[in-house]
């Protein structure tokens, strides 16, 4: 019975969040993810959605008080992000912040070195990044469907490694930062045009708080 049970957990939390997201706030949706263990929950939600960022920053919510107090940090950071890279999409995503840079900043086409002008903006990044060193960090590398899945997975990787590299390279503690490529498999946009497959060639920053920033919240709200 608990075999089964783990599962049906799981896959029953991320229905009510698929369906119930705008009605439940961030309490409620810890809660769900905590019942069902927040990394499963988050990978089942971020493969329905189709959106690999919202699955792992799901998986690393605290929820409650808690959570809480680190949006707020979050929000500080994003909002800081905001004003010194607007060329990149910044979204808040429960704790987490979602920071997307697209090829034509970072890349030229079927290109894993960055340019001189991608370096510029990475700088801005690295700069708030070391404001709040009590993060971590997946650099998440997206190609479009163009090729094969194997060359499309060798290359997402490249950029990943790349954009990590550059980072640790000028300041940021190399633990705290983990590149991972998704291939095509995690599109943002439809491939049905150039315009939209030039979307989904594309770097995220995946931030979210690490234990250190979890466990300080905890116990200003209180918690165990």
């Amino acid at each position: 019975m608990k075999k089964i049970a783990k599962p049906l957990l799981v896959i029953a939390a991320g229905i009510t969040l698929l369906s119930g997201c705008k009605s439940m706030n961030k309490t409620q949706k810890g809660a769900v993810i905590g019942a069902g263990g927040g990394a499963a929950v988050g990978a089942v939600i971020g493969k329905a959605a189709g959106n690999a960022g919202l699955g792992a920053i799901i998986g690393a919510v605290v929820g409650g008080t808690a959570g809480t107090l680190i949006g707020k940090n979050m929000d500080k950071q994003a909002k800081e992000i905001e004003q010194e890279i607007p060329d990149a999409k910044v979204e808040r995503v429960e704790e987490g912040i979602v920071v997307e840079f697209n090829s034509a900043i970072l890349f030229g086409f079927d290109r894993f070195d960055l340019s001189s002008e991608s370096k510029t903006e990475l700088d801005k990044l690295v700069k708030i990044l070391n404001k709040y060193p009590d993060t971590d960090l997946e650099v998440a590398g997206h190609t479009d469907s163009k090729g094969s899945d194997e060359y499309n997975q060798m290359l997402s990787e490249k950029r990943a490694q790349s954009v990590s590299q550059y980072v640790t390279s000028h300041g940021v503690t190399g633990n705290r930062v983990k590149p991972k490529g998704y291939g095509e498999t995690a599109p943002k946009y439809p491939n049905d045009s150039d315009a939209n497959m030039a979307k989904n060639r594309r770097v995220e920053f995946l931030i979210t708080a690490n234990e250190k920033m979890k466990a300080e919240a905890k116990k200003e709200a209180g918690q165990q």
